[in-house]
Order: structure tokens, then sequence, then C-alpha cells
């Protein structure tokens, strides 16, 4: 299944208690609740949504790598993906953790809570010629950061396009809050936790200085896990190969995506951004929540 773009809408549910509107609310969620939309964090457990302990890319990067381990550290290989005959993504035990995906990385209400590796949302089971239209890589990297406690601070979504334009908004100075901020390939070299997107069929040949963009957009993004060998970083996506798997990427010796006038090291793919993922432990994290 390769990630595609797809419009999203939201399912309305049963109207909230006016009473509770007036208690106190995080402000992201108030006019939310009281329109009698669900509260979009609704169904995250505690540890995640309170949360236990202050967001990190350790956090990120140690989930990832669960994630990785429960498909069977794969490894992406082509040839290997080539001849494969069951896609891991409908596999026992694995179309229900896609599932898991979609049901903590979306916004509860969203239409593609009810989805998992080979289901739609009324429990049908969908061919595999079309799991297109069922991509769950955005949806990955949105339960990843929901459950290492990005809590209000990140724009989960189905469409990687939704935080890549929000990350350069951030580094713009036309948004505030968020977790993260875009990056040029050539400028900053990614740290374990990062993200790394790249745009896909008409969108391949978008840049960073082509973002934001008014609109949704097809991509791809990957987190950084390891960096500590010297001229290769390696990432796990989402749905990639139709599982969770780590990719090799070939860097410049001080670690970074493409060299100096831009030019990308890995010609398989066309790296847009760095998405730098702000940590709550530099002290990055709080001067963002502020505005600063």
């Amino acid at each position: 299944m390769n990630p595609e773009h797809r419009s999203r809408g939201l399912l309305l549910r049963s109207s909230i208690n006016i009473t509770a509107c007036r208690v106190l609310l995080p402000p992201l969620f108030l006019l939310t609740a009281c329109m009698g939309k669900p509260m979009p964090d609704a169904h995250v457990p505690p540890f995640a949504k309170v949360p236990f302990q202050q967001f990190s890319r350790q956090a990120v990067v140690a989930i990832a790598l669960r994630e990785w381990r429960l498909f069977g550290q794969t490894v992406a290989d082509p040839e290997a993906d080539a001849v494969r005959v069951i896609k891991p993504e409908r596999e026992e035990g694995l179309w229900q953790r896609v599932g898991e995906y979609w049901w903590l990385g979306l916004n509860a209400g969203s239409v593609e809570n009810g989805w998992t590796g080979k289901h739609d949302g009324q429990g049908a089971v969908f061919s595999p010629e079309v799991d297109g239209d069922y991509a769950w890589s955005a949806a990955f990297i949105s339960y990843v950061m929901r459950v290492a406690g990005a809590g209000q601070r990140f724009p989960y979504s189905g469409d990687h396009a939704d935080y890549i334009n929000a990350a350069k908004k951030m580094t713009l100075g036309q948004a505030a809050g968020w977790l993260v901020a875009a990056e040029r390939v050539e400028d900053y070299a990614p740290r374990p936790g990062d993200f790394v997107c790249f745009g896909r069929g008409t969108a391949r040949g978008l840049r960073y200085e082509d973002l934001p963009t008014p609109g949704l957009f097809t991509s791809h993004c990957d987190i950084v896990v390891d960096t500590s060998v010297p001229g290769l970083i390696a990432v796990i996506g989402g749905n990639v190969q139709d599982s969770v798997t780590m990719t090799y990427v070939p860097v410049t010796q001080d670690g970074k995506l493409a060299a100096p006038e831009g030019v990308v090291l890995d010609t398989r793919f066309p790296w847009m951004a760095v998405l730098r993922v702000l940590d709550d432990g530099d002290g990055a994290a709080a001067r963002v929540a502020a505005g600063g």
C-alpha cells in the first residue's frame, strides 16, 4: 500500500451536555465540545493525554522502533517486496495494529477511525488492489506522536501534508504551538526523532520553498531513528512495503540529506524538508508553545 492523499471529513456524534461546556476546557477543544462534536482526544489513554511524562524525541524513536519490531523488523528491499504474496498489513495481528493507528492517531470522530489494514469503516474487507485508498503512513506518524505524549501540540492527520504545512508555518512565524518546524534539507542535519519528508506523484517536484501549500498534496514522511553511522541514517516509516519498515538513507558526512547546493544524495527520494521535532527537555517546545 502506498501513501495517497485523500479528502477527509469528520463524523458528528451525540451532542455534549451544555453543562460540560461550562467546565474549564483546553482552548483548542472548547469550541469543538460545545458544538456537539466529540473531544479530539476523547479516545486517548491518560498516559498520553495528560501526559505522564514530558514529550521527547527519545520517546518518538522508542515507539517507532517498537512498532518496527512488531512488524518483523522489515528492512526496505524492493526485490523481496516484488515477490511477496501476502501483505503484512493484512496478516492476523497486524491488520488490527493498523486499525489502532487509525483509531488513536487521528482525532476522535474522524471517518477513518474504524479502518484497519484490510477493512473499511463498516468492517467490509477491501481488495488489496484498492489499498491505496486506505493508506496509513500518516496515521502511523500521528499514532507515534500521540502515544509519545504530543497532546494538543501536533496536527494529527491521515495526510502528511497537514503537518508538513504546519511545520513550515511554524518556521515562518505564521503559526505557534506545534511541536514541529520545517528545515531545508541542505541546511539541517536531522536528529533521531525528526521526520524526513518528500513529495510523491504530482508533488514529487515540490520543494521547501513551495511550502506551505494552499491545499493538500501527496507525500510521505519517515521518522529518523539512528544517526550514529557517518554518511548514513536509519529511518522508519509506516505503510512502506505494506509494513512498518526501516530504510537506510545516505547523507553527507555532516549528516544532511543534501549537499550545500541543494542536490539530494539519495535519488530514490526527492527529499523536500526535514521536520524538526521539538523536545520539552531542551526548552524549544516550551518557547514554541509560548509563541516564541
